[in-house]
This record gives C-alpha cells, structure tokens and sequence, in this order.
C-alpha cells in the first residue's frame, strides 16, 4: 500500500473520483449519445417521409449520383426514393446500384409495414426507413435515408461540451478539496497534540470534540483511553508507594539485627535466636516479593489465553486442607462438593483457594468449611469461616491491592483472587452470613468465544 500523509489522500481521492466519473461519462456517455441520436435520426428519416408525401410539400430533388454522395455534407438532409418489384426505382433519388439491392433485398423481406435498417457505403453510416405502399400497379416501397453526418456531429459537439464541463467541475472542485482538507486536518491535528501530550506522560488535559458524530466517537475513546492511563498510574504509584513501605519494614529488621551481630551486640540473648528473627524477616520479604511478582504476573495472563481443563474439585480441595491445617490445628477443615467438576486454569484455581483458606484461618475460630457448588451458568468456590464479621466499610474495599484487615500480612491475597476470577470470566464476593463470613468466587463453567 502506497504511504501517504492525510493531505495527499485528500487529493488523490478527489483526483481518483473526477478520473473515475470522466472515465465512466467517456465510455457510456458517447454510447447512450449514439444510441439516443440514431433513434433521433431515424425520428427525422419518418418526418421527412412523411413530409415527402404532402402534395403541397417542396422538395429538391438531386440530378446525379455525385449529389447521393455529397449528402453526407449535409447535416439533416432526407433522401427518398420508390421502389417497384423490388429494384426499380419508379420516382426519388439517384442512388448507387449496389445501395438499391441491398435496400430492395430488405424491403422486399420485410413483414412489417415499416422498418428501420441501416447500412455502410463509402465507409459511412446510412440509415434508412421503409414504408410499403400500395400503388395501381402493384406494391412498391417508400425508401427515406439519411447519412450518419448529423449525428456524429451532434455527438462531437456534446462531448466537446461536456469535456470543458469536466474541466471546470475539476477545477472548481479545488475549492471543497481545500475545505476538506481543513476540516479534516483539524480534529485530528488536535488530537495528535494530545497524544503528544500523553507521550510525554502529561495526561491531565481532557479531550471533547463537539459538531461531528464520528470525531466525537474518537474523542471519548481517546478520553477514555487517557481516563485508563491516570488510573493504571495512580495504580502505579500506589503499588510503588505500597511495596516499598512493606519492604522497608523487615529491610530496616534485617540490617539492624545484622549490624548488631557484627557489633557483637546479641538482641534476642543468644546468636540462634537472633538469626532466627534474621531468617524470618527475610522469609517474609522472600514471601511479599513473590506475591508482588506474581500479582504482576497476573496481568500479563489476563491478555494469553491460558489452558483450561476440566477436573474434580476435591483434587485441589483436600491438597490444600492437609497443607493448611498445620497452620492451625484447633480450626477443623470441611470439604464440601469435593465430586464438583470444574473448568478452569488448575494452578491458578488453587493459588486463588489457597490464598482463600489461608486469609480464613487467620481469623476462623473452630471451622472453616470449603465448598464447590453451581449457581446457573457460574461454577461457585466459597470458604466460609466463623470468625468475627467484616465490618460494612471494609467489604467494598477487601479485594483492593494493599487493603489489609487487623490481621493481615501483605493485603496482595485477596487482590490475587480477583484477578485469577477475572482471568476464568467471573468475579469474587464476600459477606458476611450467620455469625460467619463466606468468601465466594463466581467462575464460568465453560470456555466464552469472543466474537
């Protein structure tokens, strides 16, 4: 494809349109001409004729064959001439022999009382019409013809005309061409300098382009893009802001206990008990960064089409209850529905339910209970605990980055469930039921086509 500026696609398409409409006038206009005049001609043939047959008609009638010839001169002059039994002409015109056998031969077949024929002598067009009358002596035909003069003439004319026509349209349409140029350029020259903007990551200024449908259209996707860019920063940046404090903290652990240590200073009485803390702070920074990382990660997943599956819900249900329930073995785990199937990305489903269970155990008191279930065309994972409710205000914001609860670690778990739902075409929810809290993830049960 040729790479042109809006300009120049501007003018090669008013270009291209006028040569288009020229090409198509050049070739039906001179054919619809031709044919529109041939029927014009033979109008005048009929006319003539029967102008001829008026007794108080005037009529100059030429002397010789060289006149028969030299009528191609002439614009709309009539010739006439009658025929008897076929050859003989009886009255009219002097006419070439070859002409009137080949004019006699048609008549003489003719069923119709009048026909319109044409024929080529001299190298031109002659056209004539014959009318069969009947005479004391017999039947004879009534010839009236004319040269095609008149009609290439009246064809060169009106294409002469018509092409000064064209030209001026041509000339004349420089001026709308200007016009659009502008109108055209100027929307789009406004959006180029907020792009600019954008790419100079200054995107506080709106875009609203009023009085076209279409520009309008592109400039709420444009501020709708530019909306999408100030949230991800703002993510941006809270992520940063976030992850930072939450490394600082066993960061600044690890380097005092550690300048302590080359002081000779012991905080925690002996050397294992003050690398045990050494080594705590560094599992919990180990375990932050791999959910920072991870949760990244997820929104990478988001736009890969990622392998689903088909499998029972207690394969991944029962793996996770024995390896939690170390964590607290006073809180008894239920598997519920373990016989479920469901449909999704195996390993992420498992992430997502063991951030789940983990987030329960934190705050159940006696029970935590693991559920597989099928609400219409959703798939249900919930982990219920009995532990204290969540406070109204706090619903809204739960699976938000960085939200933690009194007791929460990092506030990345629950914002990590989301997306995984979101990557299986669903949604997590929480609420509060019964003096206890249940954690729902709402997945479809099969693959969606997009269309």
């Amino acid at each position: 494809m040729i790479k042109m500026n809006l300009t120049r696609r501007i003018w090669f398409s008013f270009i291209s349109i006028i040569l288009m409409v020229g090409l198509l006038i050049g070739v039906i206009y001179p054919i619809s001409l031709k044919s529109t005049l041939t029927e014009e001609t033979y109008r005048i043939i009929e006319q003539e004729q029967a102008r001829y047959t008026d007794p108080f008609g005037v009529n100059t009638i030429p002397q010789s064959e060289i006149d028969f010839i030299e009528r191609r001169e002439a614009e709309r002059s009539v010739g006439h001439i009658i025929l008897m039994n076929q050859f003989t002409i009886i009255e009219g015109d002097p006419v070439p022999s070859e002409v009137i056998t080949e004019m006699g031969a048609r008549a003489y077949n003719q069923v119709t009382r009048r026909g319109r024929y044409e024929l080529t002598y001299n190298q031109a067009t002659l056209f004539y019409s014959v009318y069969r009358i009947n005479m004391p002596s017999g039947e004879a035909f009534f010839i009236s013809f004319m040269w095609d003069t008149y009609r290439d003439q009246m064809v060169n004319r009106l294409w002469s005309r018509l092409f000064y026509i064209m030209l001026l349209a041509g000339l004349l349409s420089l001026v709308p061409a200007f016009w659009l140029k502008y109108y055209l350029k100027q929307p789009l020259a406004s959006l180029g300098n907020h792009f600019d903007q954008i790419a100079k990551r200054n995107w506080k200024e709106p875009f609203h382009w009023k009085g076209d449908d279409d520009f309008e259209k592109l400039s709420g996707q444009f501020e709708s893009m530019r909306q999408n860019l100030i949230r991800y920063d703002n993510v941006q940046k809270t992520f940063i802001q976030h992850a930072s404090h939450e490394l600082k903290t066993p960061i600044m652990v690890i380097q005092s206990y550690a300048k302590s240590v080359k002081d000779g200073i012991l905080p925690k009485d002996n050397l294992e008990k003050t690398m045990d803390v050494i080594l705590e702070e560094s599992k919990r920074m180990e375990k932050r960064v791999k959910d920072m990382l991870y949760y990244t990660k997820l929104d990478s997943i988001k736009e890969i089409p990622t392998e689903k599956e088909h499998f029972e819900f207690g394969t991944i249900a029962y793996g996770i209850a024995e390896r939690l329930r170390l964590h607290r073995e006073d809180v008894k785990i239920v598997v519920k529905g373990d016989d479920q199937t469901i449909f999704g990305n195996k390993e992420l489903l498992s992430v997502s339910l063991e951030n789940l269970v983990e987030n329960s155990l934190r705050y159940a008191l006696e029970r935590v209970e693991i559920v597989a279930d099928e609400i219409g065309e959703k798939t249900t994972i919930s982990v219920i605990n009995d532990g204290d409710a969540i406070p109204e205000d706090e619903i809204e914001h739960i699976f938000t980055p960085f939200r933690k609860g009194n007791k929460g670690q990092f506030g990345l778990g629950l914002a990590i469930v989301k997306r995984i739902c979101e990557i299986h075409d669903g949604f997590p929810t929480v609420k509060n039921k019964d003096g206890a809290v249940q954690f729902i993830m709402m997945i479809s049960k099969e693959e969606r086509h997009e269309k």
